[in-house]
Protein backbone atom coordinates (compact mmCIF):
# COMPACT_ATOMS: atom_id res chain seq x y z
CA UNK A 1 0.00 0.00 0.00
CA UNK A 2 1.18 3.54 -1.14
CA UNK A 3 2.06 6.23 1.45
CA UNK A 4 -1.20 8.00 2.39
CA UNK A 5 -1.86 11.56 1.78
CA UNK A 6 -0.79 13.52 5.37
CA UNK A 7 -4.27 14.75 5.95
CA UNK A 8 -5.04 10.90 5.70
CA UNK A 9 -2.72 10.29 8.61
CA UNK A 10 -4.69 12.43 11.07
CA UNK A 11 -7.00 9.01 11.26
CA UNK A 12 -4.82 6.90 13.06
CA UNK A 13 -5.92 6.39 16.68
CA UNK A 14 -8.96 8.50 16.00
CA UNK A 15 -12.49 6.44 17.08
CA UNK A 16 -14.99 6.42 14.68
CA UNK A 17 -18.48 4.89 14.67
CA UNK A 18 -19.30 3.25 10.97
CA UNK A 19 -23.00 2.85 10.69
CA UNK A 20 -24.77 1.37 7.96
CA UNK A 21 -28.18 1.78 6.65
CA UNK A 22 -30.21 -0.78 3.93
CA UNK A 23 -28.89 0.51 0.72
CA UNK A 24 -27.38 -3.55 0.80
CA UNK A 25 -26.02 -2.84 -3.15
CA UNK A 26 -22.96 -0.90 -1.77
CA UNK A 27 -22.48 -2.59 1.40
CA UNK A 28 -19.06 -4.03 -0.18
CA UNK A 29 -17.76 -0.62 -0.86
CA UNK A 30 -18.72 0.09 2.43
CA UNK A 31 -16.88 -2.62 3.97
CA UNK A 32 -13.84 -2.11 1.34
CA UNK A 33 -14.03 1.53 2.90
CA UNK A 34 -13.82 0.12 6.70
CA UNK A 35 -11.13 -2.22 5.62
CA UNK A 36 -9.32 0.78 4.78
CA UNK A 37 -9.82 2.78 7.48
CA UNK A 38 -8.59 -0.01 10.24
CA UNK A 39 -5.21 0.06 8.13
CA UNK A 40 -4.82 3.57 8.55
CA UNK A 41 -4.86 2.91 12.22
CA UNK A 42 -8.43 4.38 13.09
CA UNK A 43 -10.19 2.40 16.03
CA UNK A 44 -13.62 1.37 14.29
CA UNK A 45 -17.42 0.35 16.15
CA UNK A 46 -19.95 -0.89 14.12
CA UNK A 47 -23.85 0.32 14.37
CA UNK A 48 -26.74 -1.16 12.29
CA UNK A 49 -29.96 0.31 11.37
CA UNK A 50 -32.51 -1.97 12.43
CA UNK A 51 -33.02 -3.23 8.51
CA UNK A 52 -29.78 -3.68 8.06
CA UNK A 53 -29.29 -5.88 10.81
CA UNK A 54 -32.34 -8.37 9.67
CA UNK A 55 -32.69 -8.40 6.24
CA UNK A 56 -31.93 -11.11 4.34
CA UNK A 57 -31.21 -10.20 0.77
CA UNK A 58 -29.64 -10.84 -2.66
CA UNK A 59 -26.38 -9.54 -1.49
CA UNK A 60 -26.60 -11.62 1.53
CA UNK A 61 -27.82 -13.00 5.04
CA UNK A 62 -28.03 -10.95 7.73
CA UNK A 63 -25.84 -13.05 9.66
CA UNK A 64 -23.60 -12.81 6.77
CA UNK A 65 -23.49 -8.81 7.09
CA UNK A 66 -23.37 -8.24 10.49
CA UNK A 67 -20.22 -11.11 10.63
CA UNK A 68 -18.25 -9.00 8.20
CA UNK A 69 -18.99 -5.65 9.74
CA UNK A 70 -17.61 -7.46 13.19
CA UNK A 71 -14.79 -9.20 11.85
CA UNK A 72 -13.29 -5.87 10.20
CA UNK A 73 -13.93 -3.64 13.44
CA UNK A 74 -13.38 -6.10 15.91
CA UNK A 75 -16.27 -4.84 17.91
CA UNK A 76 -19.76 -6.14 17.98
CA UNK A 77 -22.61 -3.92 15.86
CA UNK A 78 -24.42 -1.74 18.11
CA UNK A 79 -27.96 -2.27 16.71
CA UNK A 80 -30.28 -1.55 19.09
CA UNK A 81 -31.75 2.19 20.10
CA UNK A 82 -30.68 1.63 23.99
CA UNK A 83 -27.62 0.29 22.66
CA UNK A 84 -26.79 3.64 20.77
CA UNK A 85 -27.49 6.22 23.37
CA UNK A 86 -24.68 6.52 25.59
CA UNK A 87 -22.59 7.47 22.65
CA UNK A 88 -22.80 10.89 23.25
CA UNK A 89 -22.80 10.60 27.17
CA UNK A 90 -19.75 9.00 26.81
CA UNK A 91 -17.99 10.30 23.92
CA UNK A 92 -17.50 7.06 22.10
CA UNK A 93 -16.45 8.60 19.01
CA UNK A 94 -14.45 11.43 17.37
CA UNK A 95 -16.66 10.94 14.15
CA UNK A 96 -19.40 9.25 13.37
CA UNK A 97 -19.99 7.79 9.83
CA UNK A 98 -23.14 7.25 8.31
CA UNK A 99 -22.29 5.28 4.92
CA UNK A 100 -24.15 4.22 2.69
CA UNK A 101 -26.91 6.96 4.08
CA UNK A 102 -30.40 6.08 2.54
CA UNK A 103 -32.87 8.42 1.76
CA UNK A 104 -34.97 7.05 4.27
CA UNK A 105 -32.28 7.84 6.85
CA UNK A 106 -31.53 11.12 5.87
CA UNK A 107 -35.25 11.80 5.85
CA UNK A 108 -35.44 11.29 9.21
CA UNK A 109 -31.95 13.10 10.41
CA UNK A 110 -33.38 16.36 8.51
CA UNK A 111 -36.25 16.21 10.76
CA UNK A 112 -35.28 15.10 13.84
CA UNK A 113 -36.82 11.50 14.13
CA UNK A 114 -34.64 9.12 16.48
CA UNK A 115 -36.43 5.77 15.62
CA UNK A 116 -33.23 3.69 14.73
CA UNK A 117 -29.79 2.57 16.04
CA UNK A 118 -28.53 5.31 13.18
CA UNK A 119 -30.54 7.75 13.85
CA UNK A 120 -29.91 7.56 17.78
CA UNK A 121 -26.44 7.01 17.47
CA UNK A 122 -26.49 10.40 14.89
CA UNK A 123 -28.32 12.10 17.60
CA UNK A 124 -26.13 10.96 20.41
CA UNK A 125 -23.13 11.96 19.13
CA UNK A 126 -23.92 15.21 17.84
CA UNK A 127 -25.09 16.43 21.63
CA UNK A 128 -21.04 17.04 21.96
CA UNK A 129 -20.73 18.99 18.81
CA UNK A 130 -18.91 16.31 17.22
CA UNK A 131 -18.49 15.66 13.43
CA UNK A 132 -20.49 13.50 11.68
CA UNK A 133 -20.20 12.35 7.64
CA UNK A 134 -22.61 10.94 5.40
CA UNK A 135 -22.66 8.57 2.66
CA UNK A 136 -25.51 9.19 0.65
CA UNK A 137 -27.22 6.16 -1.52
CA UNK A 138 -30.51 6.67 -2.63
CA UNK A 139 -32.41 6.75 -5.74
CA UNK A 140 -33.83 10.01 -5.03
CA UNK A 141 -31.12 12.12 -4.11
CA UNK A 142 -31.76 15.01 -7.12
CA UNK A 143 -35.60 14.47 -6.47
CA UNK A 144 -37.67 13.77 -3.20
CA UNK A 145 -34.26 13.42 -0.92
CA UNK A 146 -32.75 16.83 -2.21
CA UNK A 147 -34.41 19.01 0.58
CA UNK A 148 -33.08 16.68 2.90
CA UNK A 149 -29.51 16.47 1.52
CA UNK A 150 -29.65 20.47 1.20
CA UNK A 151 -31.00 20.41 5.11
CA UNK A 152 -27.95 18.49 6.32
CA UNK A 153 -25.58 20.73 4.00
CA UNK A 154 -27.21 23.41 5.80
CA UNK A 155 -26.85 22.08 9.13
CA UNK A 156 -23.65 22.28 11.65
CA UNK A 157 -21.43 19.15 12.15
CA UNK A 158 -22.82 17.27 9.12
CA UNK A 159 -20.17 16.50 5.53
CA UNK A 160 -20.81 14.80 3.07
CA UNK A 161 -18.44 12.55 1.25
CA UNK A 162 -19.00 13.48 -2.52
CA UNK A 163 -21.11 12.02 -4.13
CA UNK A 164 -22.26 11.56 -8.31
CA UNK A 165 -25.02 9.85 -10.45
CA UNK A 166 -24.94 6.71 -10.65
CA UNK A 167 -26.66 5.84 -13.73
CA UNK A 168 -28.22 9.24 -15.02
CA UNK A 169 -29.53 7.57 -18.09
CA UNK A 170 -31.39 4.80 -16.76
CA UNK A 171 -31.63 6.52 -12.99
CA UNK A 172 -31.58 10.32 -13.44
CA UNK A 173 -32.10 11.24 -9.67
CA UNK A 174 -30.08 8.51 -7.98
CA UNK A 175 -26.90 9.37 -6.48
CA UNK A 176 -24.03 7.70 -4.63
CA UNK A 177 -21.05 8.58 -2.62
CA UNK A 178 -17.89 7.90 -3.66
CA UNK A 179 -17.09 5.18 -1.30
CA UNK A 180 -13.26 5.16 -1.99
CA UNK A 181 -13.24 8.66 -0.53
CA UNK A 182 -14.59 7.78 2.75
CA UNK A 183 -10.37 8.24 4.40
CA UNK A 184 -9.84 11.42 2.97
CA UNK A 185 -13.54 12.77 3.83
CA UNK A 186 -12.85 11.68 7.45
CA UNK A 187 -10.17 13.10 7.47
CA UNK A 188 -11.67 16.62 6.57
CA UNK A 189 -14.51 15.98 9.00
CA UNK A 190 -12.27 15.67 11.86
CA UNK A 191 -11.10 19.23 11.32
CA UNK A 192 -14.52 20.54 10.98
CA UNK A 193 -14.07 20.62 6.93
CA UNK A 194 -15.88 19.89 3.88
CA UNK A 195 -14.11 17.44 1.34
CA UNK A 196 -14.44 19.47 -2.11
CA UNK A 197 -16.43 19.16 -4.59
CA UNK A 198 -19.49 17.99 -3.18
CA UNK A 199 -20.89 17.29 -6.37
CA UNK A 200 -18.49 14.90 -8.90
CA UNK A 201 -19.15 14.69 -12.59
CA UNK A 202 -17.99 11.22 -13.58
Amino acid sequence: MSEPDISVKALRGKRIGFALCGSFCTFEKAFAAMERLRLLGAELTPIMSFNAYSLNTRFGTAEEMRSRAEGICGRRVIATIEGAEPIGPKRMFDLLIAAPCTGNTLAKLANAVTDTPVTMAVKSHLRNGSPVLIAVSTNDALSASAANIGTLLNRRNYFFVPIRQDNPDLKPASAVADFSLIPEAAAYALEYRQLQPVIMSK
